[in-house]
């Protein structure tokens, strides 16, 4: 990737050359064919922009996550141009950059099927060999609905210009709360060959677009509303090179490998019954054995760091969700209320307000503060069933959640404390390569969030500096903090380089005083503590289904549902291995023993299917000299290893937790 170059309008730039007003940005970058689009102070822009005195202007090199996004949205266009060549009668959606690529809407009167896709790809190759030119120009509102009439959902973004952002994912893309632009396609002789309501910026050219491929389609609903029209979204993926692009294809085949759904059925780890619901799982034994260890482990962790272990309900009456501040804010992710005995109850979607109750429950002093409790909390979200998926999106699951009041003073180290435990807890598993988040208030949009200016600049400062601290990489989200506070949220990539966000550190100066949360300080007055929520896995469901991802189902020892598979080379050799089995299980082993009457040689097949970490194979010869033959995993074997060896080999994996 081309290194960020950095100018300013009437200054002394590389080779010692002039930028004066009103000259393009393009030209500053001329000799850098990676650089696709400028940012001018602080704005993204075409390097069509004209600048001004005084502006700084940075190079947006292609393979930058600006770039990616700029490459990604124009090839959408170029996707809908496509689609309009092909389908006249079809009316244009929304079309934003996704991670890893990009979709676009349409409404059409028959679903797309794989040959059309085929199609499309097809002329939009054709479009880019065309070097079809994208130009910005500014428009009016009233010019706006007239130009684009017979495009109605445009028109619909138009009506929603300021609010269309919220009102529909992705619309950002296209409309927001200044000026209205239209990017025209222009062909080499300077006609207009397509059009589209664009905030852009977007490539020079369609021709700088290197590599793409259109994944798939499905239904979507208009604005992401069920009681909208359904349209069609098509899928694409664009890269900087044909590399990048085969690269990305070879780790969504390995994805589709890893799939948790897929592995957790051929596993039998858990299920999803209809009868049950949607987003609601099952995990069957095997898969509540790793659940199990996974909750041993972090409640021991827990305790170990200075955590209390409560429980407390699944339903409250909802004025505790009211007093947390929590209805109406989350009121959409909760399910229905229930009625009973003339009070509504809801099912809870955090346990937080319910920690609060334990707090006040009896006076406090300073001298317990730090005060850390913690619960496996089972909570109920209603997610719209487009974005269920498998385990890592569900509607009911367990969060390991953790509430620390303390008081500002001890603020700091509290997030530090609860950080580094977080990242402990990670390496533990076998996640080590992570970034940090810090998702703060969106300040345009105050009204979605509660505390003072003062609260949100404390609490802001108390997290990023504990962030950056740990050395780690530390990236904006602007917008996306809780509307109770800022937090930072671990972003760990598993072994094929995805990201997943994993546990939370969130700051809270909402709830304690909206609770009247108090504590008697060493002058002997009352005191509001703050309070810092953590869930280290996140929830424990979702933690699941990354880990089987990350280990494509190969757990470590000490996870690993079964961990030693013994199988006899013949039915006289059942008993010597029933015995050996009892023994491991008296020393805390998961031993299972294959006496069916399948061949060996399938025996062991089925062992590496399962992916069982161990197999101990036991013949004639073992048993006279009190042996076995260990074989690992991968395939490697050791012949007449003694059988206190053996099971010793097993218990130091486990107790180290190695990746074998």
């Amino acid at each position: 990737m081309s290194e960020i170059q950095v100018v300013r309008v009437h200054a002394e730039v590389r080779e010692d050359r002039t930028v004066t007003t009103g000259t393009k940005a393009w030209e500053l970058f001329a000799d850098d064919a990676d650089v696709i689009a400028a940012r001018v102070d602080g704005a993204l822009k075409d390097l069509s922009h004209e600048l001004a005195a005084g502006e700084v202007v940075e190079s947006v090199p292609m393979a930058s996550k600006d770039g990616l996004d700029i490459l990604r949205h124009s090839c959408a266009h170029v996707l809908a141009q496509a689609v309009q060549d092909l389908f006249p009668e079809a009316k244009l959606g929304i079309g934003p950059p996704i991670t890893d690529g990009f979709y676009y809407d349409f409404d059409v009167e028959t679903p797309f099927t794989p040959a059309d896709l085929d199609k499309l790809e097809t002329r939009m190759r054709k479009i880019i060999k065309e070097n079809q030119r994208f130009s910005r120009r500014v428009t009016t509102d009233a010019d706006a609905l007239v130009e684009l009439a017979e495009e109605p959902y445009k028109v619909e973004l138009i009506g929603l210009k300021g609010s269309a952002a919220d009102a529909a994912e992705g619309a950002s893309a296209e409309v927001g709360a200044g000026e209205l632009t239209i990017y025209d396609n222009v062909g080499r002789s300077g006609e207009v060959v397509w059009k589209d309501l664009c905030r852009g910026p977007h490539l020079p050219t369609t021709k700088r677009i290197p590599a793409f491929k259109l994944m798939r389609s499905a239904a979507a609903y208009w604005r992401g509303d069920e009681k909208n029209k359904q349209l069609q979204r098509v899928y694409g993926t664009a890269w900087p090179s044909k590399e990048d692009l085969e690269a990305h294809l070879h780790r969504l085949e390995e994805a589709e490998r890893r799939d948790h759904r897929k592995l957790g059925r051929e596993l039998d780890l858990f299920s999803f019954p209809d009868e049950i619901g949607s987003g609601l799982p099952v995990f069957h034994p095997k898969g509540g054995v790793i659940k199990r260890v996974m909750e041993d482990y972090v409640r021991q962790r827990h305790i170990e760091e200075g955590f209390s272990y409560v429980g407390t309900p699944h339903i409250s009456k909802d004025g505790l969700f009211h007093t947390s501040g929590h209805l109406p804010y989350y009121a959409d992710t909760m399910f229905p209320p229930m009625e009973f005995e003339g009070a509504n109850y809801q099912l809870k979607a955090m346990n937080c307000p319910m920690h609060n109750l334990i707090f006040s429950s009896r006076g406090r002093s300073y001298r317990e503060l730090p005060l850390r409790l913690f619960e496996f909390g089972s909570v109920y979200r209603y997610e719209k069933s487009g974005v269920i998926h498998g385990l890592t999106r569900v509607r009911g699951f367990a969060q390991d959640d953790s509430h620390s009041y303390c008081t500002p003073e001890q603020a700091p180290a509290e997030v530090q404390h609860l950080l580094n435990f977080m990242l402990g807890v990670l390496r533990d598993f076998g996640l080590d390569d992570f970034y940090l988040e810090l998702s703060t208030r969106d300040d345009a949009k105050k009204d979605k969030f509660v505390g003072s200016d003062e609260d949100w600049a404390v609490a802001t400062k108390v997290l990023e500096d504990v962030a950056a601290a740990t050395g780690l990489d530390l990236v904006p989200d602007p917008g996306g903090a809780a509307f109770y506070g800022p937090k930072i949220s671990v972003q760990a990539k598993d072994a094929i380089g995805r990201t997943w966000q994993m546990g939370t550190v969130q700051y809270d100066f909402n709830q304690p005083a909206r609770f009247g949360l108090e504590y008697q300080s060493n002058d002997g007055t009352k005191k509001q503590p703050v309070m810092i929520h953590s869930a280290k896995f996140g929830s424990i469901e979702r933690f699941f289904g990354v880990l089987v991802e990350h280990y494509a189902g190969a757990f470590p020892p000490w996870l690993a549902p079964v961990q030693v598979q013994a199988i006899p080379v013949a039915d006289f050799a059942a008993d010597y291995l029933h015995d050996l089995a009892r023994t491991m299980r008296t020393r805390g082993l998961r031993v299972e023993v294959d006496d069916s009457d399948d061949r060996m040689q399938k025996k062991i097949r089925n062992a590496q299917l399962q992916k069982v970490p161990f197999m101990l194979i036991a013949g004639q010869d073992d048993i006279a000299a009190g042996a076995v033959s260990f074989r690992y995993r991968d395939g490697r074997q050791d012949n007449g290893v003694p059988v206190e060896e053996a099971i010793q080999r097993v218990l130091d994996a486990v107790a180290t937790r190695a990746q074998v």
